[in-house]
């Protein structure tokens, strides 16, 4: 049955890697890496079309063609998914629904990135509504809203975890008294089992895999969580609470290690590992000074390359080595508080706080820019990169922008 569930996991990915499409939050395998190579440029880079994208800090989607976002509709207390066509930016569909009021004092949108699965996509509102539509057409599938089923506060900034399928299963990050996690049946909605009591953060989880056995990796309020995804037991759990509750980075998996983080705890770096035949975890290092905000680093080989950020600006990037989480190199002034980093095949790509795209080689040595173009205005949105176009969102527009193999 384990080596079932491992076999599962690699065809999945394995699928959405030759599909070269962006379908979730951080990419096909949730890693924020792409098979894609991106060549250097000169000059500015070429874009395709812009249309206006409505207010929101949620990352676009690609996926069969076609661009998702979702968005706060204007002036009024309503959300909406958006499909466009991805190579002409053509309005496909537009669905509205209204939520429960919601305010922040960095903006009213949703957070949480849509999921395309098939020939449906998801979706997870600011306010707790998660939805399932038709990919076709924006058809209510079915739609419930979380923080009101399960007795769950809402975040000071919002809802802004988003979810992640493992098989017939939605993964979602409640934070209920008695349902932190939930899995829904992907199709009908119907809760499928539910798991712990902890409030939940602004993290979103991955699925992976150790040892032949599947793991559901979550950082709630109260730390990195190991679950099984088909029935919810908890494996482990490592206490990682953010002082100002304000953990936002997703787990990052290297080989069989694990990164995590957030904005006043630092970093940390554990070992998956099997105690008693069941998945455990060893702690390797741990450096306090590694403060990520509220972008998700990412694995190149032995390193990651992290953004960290604090409530005193700038933030800045930061080479690491994954073994020790010594820093090698720091690049300074990325961005206030964020900036967002991706793996294209064999280089990096990074997107500044303020519109600035940048591509990196990936050198352990040394910062070392290959080319650079203003592409947007100041935004917090991870972009997508799928068929030869990145896809990027500002606090106005949603942007594509054709980059060279």
């Amino acid at each position: 049955m384990r080596r079932n569930t491992g076999l599962w996991i690699v065809l999945l990915f394995a699928s959405w890697a030759f599909a070269a499409d962006w379908p979730q939050f951080l990419g096909p395998k949730r890693d924020n890496t792409s098979e894609e190579s991106v060549a250097p440029w000169t000059g500015a880079l070429k874009v395709l079309w812009r249309e206006p994208a409505g207010e929101g800090h949620s990352s676009p989607v690609v996926a069969n063609g076609r661009v998702f976002t979702h968005a706060k509709a204007a002036d009024r207390e309503e959300e909406e998914l958006i499909a466009r066509d991805a190579t002409t930016g053509k309005l496909l569909w537009r669905h509205a629904y209204r939520r429960p009021p919601f305010t922040s004092i960095f903006g009213n949108g949703p957070r949480s990135t849509p999921l395309v699965d098939g020939d449906r996509v998801y979706s997870f509102g600011a306010s707790g509504d998660l939805g399932c539509w038709s990919v076709t057409d924006g058809e209510e599938i079915w739609k419930t809203n979380v923080l009101g089923q399960f007795k769950a506060q809402n975040l000071f900034f919002g809802v802004s975890s988003s979810p992640v399928i493992a098989g017939d299963r939605l993964l979602v990050l409640v934070g209920g008294p008695d349902a932190s996690i939930v899995a829904f049946d992907k199709k009908t909605g119907k809760v499928d089992w539910k798991s712990g009591g902890d409030k939940a953060s602004y993290s979103s989880p991955i699925v992976t895999e150790h040892d032949g056995r599947a793991l559901a990796l979550f950082l709630t309020h109260a730390g990195v969580t190991a679950l099984d995804p088909a029935t919810g037991k908890r494996y482990w759990q490592f206490p990682l609470v953010d002082r100002l509750a304000e953990s936002s980075t997703t787990p990052v998996r290297t080989g069989d290690s694990l990164f995590a983080s957030s904005v006043t705890y630092g970093s940390v770096g554990l070992r998956l590992a099997q105690k008693n035949g069941q998945p455990a975890y060893e702690e390797i290092w741990k450096n306090p000074a590694l403060t990520c905000y509220f972008g998700t680093p990412v694995a190149f080989g032995e390193h990651l390359y992290v953004v960290t950020g604090n409530v005193t600006p700038p933030a800045a990037l930061n080479c690491v080595e994954a073994k020790s989480g010594k820093v090698l190199w720091t690049r300074p002034k990325v961005g206030t508080y964020h900036a967002s980093v991706m793996r294209a095949k064999d280089r990096l790509l990074l997107l500044e706080e303020e519109g600035d795209l940048v591509l990196l080689e990936p050198n352990p040595k040394e910062y070392q820019e290959l080319a650079r173009s203003k592409v947007c205005g100041k935004t917090w949105a991870h972009p997508a990169l799928a068929n030869g176009r990145l896809y990027l969102r500002d606090d106005k527009e949603l942007i594509c922008v054709e980059l060279k193999p």
